[in-house]
């Protein structure tokens, strides 16, 4: 206690203590003063947050009228229902030593530190890593769920309770023998190499030391371009994964589609650009600023109305003041089908669309005939104008029977893949060349393909 302190005590009317089942409150007796402890409502309360209400009230209304001195155990800043007093009304505040800094030097801290709650580990964490407020074994396990998902079962710390230090792994420490007001836990930072979890910070360190003058050769050596296609393989692997309904595999592939992202940023934090930190701020800004129906006061009930208010924040993002601005964005390296899709969805936001499935049939049967006109010609430019368009056709018909064309011609595909397996099997178990077949046995074996592959 400072000295500071110990005077506002003595000056004040009355004195309510968060807990005296700590040392801290001995200071408080040694002053000769008499107080009041909020300790009676613990075991009152459900749970911390009706704890934090019900101590609230009761010094407010032991407040009233008179100078009422509230003393916590550890830093103001550290208490919850001082934050709330300081927040509603003239409070002065006499700062004192904090209980994150208590268990740093105990525990041998010599660096810089992040401290928090029990209460109040969801939040972003790094290490070194004081953790107080570890009031019994219950609450120890929920926190060392959440530690050990971000720095691992093994990781270093220290146990702090009744003046004992223990150096433990951190999965321990929901199994020590005493918890209460007093209880912290520290984790120690780690060296790269030993740590088992990482997260994007440590994914930039690592790459900054491949591409480091005596990194990896191969690493120092790539650009933008060397390694563009990388980033297209990566997404249809995840994309592969995600089809093949396999998390392990999802899990490696959408890391390596995050390595690509990083790798990139660091070429260009290299060259003074941007840094992670940009890239994370600009989509978190696009997030919040597209969904001003969760962010802001536009309004949508369904997935559509969610879409459309996107779509109409998105072109004012960019500037987009046209449905033709809208539709010449559409990235060029796009798959030519992919590419096909999205400009056919943005033309019909922009009223480019057919009306009914009968105007979609009668102006495929248009492109069709002008087709077979330029297949007749021998025009190959023409031929493969007029098929284009004949495609163009699909995906604006797909677009308004709410298809994807993309998706559609893969499961296609793959259907036919199988169902040619089986055709071949067939063949080649009746001992037949799949080269020398009647057009009636072609047909046999094709329809017996096609049952057995939609029976499996």
């Amino acid at each position: 206690m400072s000295l500071r302190g110990a005077e506002a005590i003595q000056r004040a009317d009355k004195v309510i203590l968060r807990t005296a089942c700590l040392p801290s409150a001995e200071s408080v007796k040694g002053l000769g003063v008499e107080f009041q402890t909020l300790d009676g409502f613990y075991e009152k309360s459900r749970n911390w947050d009706t704890f934090t209400e019900k101590a609230v009230r009761e010094i407010k209304r032991a407040a009233k009228n008179c100078n009422l001195c509230y003393c916590v155990d550890g830093g103001v800043s550290e208490d919850r229902i001082a934050g709330i007093l300081i927040a509603d009304g003239e409070t002065e505040v006499i700062e004192g030593a904090t209980k994150g800094a208590k268990a740093a030097a105990k525990a041998g801290l010599t660096c810089a530190y992040q401290s928090v709650s029990a209460y109040e580990t969801d939040g972003a964490l790094t290490l070194p890593l004081v953790v107080y407020d570890i009031t019994d074994k219950s609450l120890a396990g929920d926190v060392k769920l959440v530690l050990t998902e971000r720095f691992g079962n093994d990781a270093p710390a220290c146990f702090l309770s009744n003046g004992e230090v223990k150096r433990i792994a951190l999965f321990e420490m929901d199994r020590q023998s005493t918890y209460n007001e007093g209880t912290a836990v520290v984790v120690y930072g780690a060296p790269l190499l030993e740590r088992k979890r990482f997260n994007l910070e440590d994914l930039i360190e690592i790459l900054r030391r491949l591409r480091a003058p005596d990194g990896c050769p191969w690493d120092r050596v790539q650009t933008h371009k060397s390694i563009r296609i990388n980033a297209i393989e990566e997404a249809y692997e995840l994309v592969d994964a995600i089809d093949c309904d396999d998390p392990d595999k999802m899990c490696e592939e959408a890391g390596d589609v995050i390595m690509q992202a990083a790798f990139h940023t660091l070429m260009e934090e290299e060259r003074g650009n941007f840094t992670l930190t940009d890239v994370l701020s600009g989509v978190c800004e696009k997030l919040i600023t597209r969904h001003t129906h969760v962010f802001g006061a536009d309004k949508a009930a369904s997935a559509e109305g969610a879409l459309s208010v996107w779509e109409k924040n998105k072109m004012t993002e960019k500037h987009q003041n046209t449905y033709s601005d809208s539709v010449n964005d559409v990235p060029y390296c796009f798959p030519a089908l992919l590419r096909g899709q999205k400009v056919a969805k943005r033309m019909a936001k922009g009223g480019w669309n057919f009306q009914t499935p009968e105007s979609c049939k009668t102006k495929f049967a248009e492109e069709a005939e002008e087709l077979a006109a330029a297949v007749k010609s021998g025009d190959k430019t023409k031929i493969a104008s007029e098929f284009g368009d004949l495609l163009m056709v699909l995906m604006h018909t797909a677009y308004m029977l709410g298809i994807d064309s993309e998706q559609a011609l893969l499961d296609t595909v793959k259907k036919n893949a199988a169902r040619y397996t089986e055709w071949e099997r067939l063949v080649l178990a009746d001992g037949k060349d799949v080269h020398n077949l009647t057009n009636e046995e072609w047909t046999a074996y094709y329809k017996k393909a096609k049952e057995n592959v939609e029976r499996a």
